[in-house]
């Protein structure tokens, strides 16, 4: 079992599907009158989240929490990285008080994969996204949420995404959901293209395991879901396309373009949602959109993530690892069959 989640492109199928799975069990737990699991109790983890964030940090600690595992809140905003500190010197403060994984969110791409291999820091590391590089568990979430939608709760058990089509719409060259989705969905037999302005196609993309097409109105009717990606302005330093308005008539889901999807066909957003822009308040607000069940399958998947790292008898990667499983084990998590009786 790998000690750490750094990249979607990291996880084999197996893998993969057994976090689904496992976060299938988790959600199981939301349904309870208590919602705790005693799996990780006495752990200490850290989140240290460089960059803003509300669903991504809010999903992670309700997940360690529903572990009973104990919790470490790092904004940099306030500490003393605004001084000057160092992410070594941030490091060894937090391995000197004994936590026992980190999740972080920085905004330099390759930051956690700095912390995981630098020897700074003995804990299990999980990417909570790193610049426009990756954001592991939101393409877990995603593939969670598709496969729940177009397969079934419990018919999806055990099962991928294979045939499935899948389309990415937006700002693809400073998405890192963009990225780990690719990675992930192709791992798991999808078939992806991604929908975009040329100038919002990273140079390189014909080595991605997707297909590439600029034009919306075509792909519709052969999706099964589409997800609509936010125009990062906060990463871009040129004007990318020439309106708002522009984007919005070539790049934009409206009710009309959405009734080109098939019936079954969903759609997705990693949020926050520009409405007006990227995606009509119609379509946000329509039985189609899984912007509100892509928060809760956050928690799930996160707990998977969390439990099989560091909890779990079953490992959640490929290569074993004497630290990624506690002296002692741990509860084992009642499986879907045991769950009915």
């Amino acid at each position: 079992m790998m000690r750490h989640l750094i990249s979607a492109a990291d996880l084999t199928r197996d893998d993969a599907v057994l976090i689904l799975d496992t976060a299938e069990e988790m959600a199981r737990v939301a349904d309870r009158p208590i919602k705790k699991l005693p799996t990780l109790r006495g752990r200490t983890i850290c989140n240290l989240f460089f960059e803003d964030s509300t669903r991504t940090r809010i999903s992670f600690e309700a997940a360690e929490k529903r572990l009973s595992a104990d919790v470490i809140n790092f904004a940099a905003k306030g500490s003393s990285v605004s001084k000057g500190e160092s992410l070594k010197d941030t490091a060894q403060t937090l391995e000197a008080m004994g936590v026992d994984a980190v999740v972080i969110r920085h905004s330099a791409s390759g930051a956690p994969y700095r912390l995981a291999t630098s020897g700074w820091i003995d804990a299990p590391v999980i990417n909570a996204g790193d610049g426009t590089h990756q954001h592991p568990t939101q393409a877990l979430l995603d593939a969670f949420t598709m496969r729940r939608r177009l397969v079934g709760r419990d018919a999806g058990l055990g099962q991928d995404l294979a045939g499935k089509r899948i389309t990415l719409v937006g700002d693809v060259l400073h998405s890192r959901v963009a990225r780990s989705n690719v990675d992930l969905l192709h791992t798991l037999g999808a078939e992806v293209t991604l929908v975009a302005p040329p100038t919002l196609v990273p140079v390189g993309v014909e080595t991605w395991p997707c297909a590439v097409s600029y034009d919306l109105d075509s792909v519709l009717p052969k999706s099964d879901a589409v997800m609509m990606l936010r125009v990062q302005r906060e990463r871009m330093n040129a004007a990318f396309f020439p309106t708002e308005r522009e984007y919005s008539r070539r790049y934009g889901l409206d009710g009309e373009r959405m009734a080109k999807m098939p019936e079954h066909a969903i759609v997705m957003h990693p949020g926050p949602m520009v409405r007006g822009m990227e995606i009509t308040a119609e379509v946000a607000d329509s039985d189609r959109c899984t912007v509100v069940e892509q928060v809760a399958n956050g928690v799930s998947i996160r707990m998977a993530v969390l439990y099989l790292l560091l909890g779990g008898s079953e490992p959640a990667t490929a290569h074993p690892s004497p630290s990624a499983t506690p002296e002692g084990g741990a509860e084992r998590l009642p499986s879907a069959t045991e769950e009915s009786k």
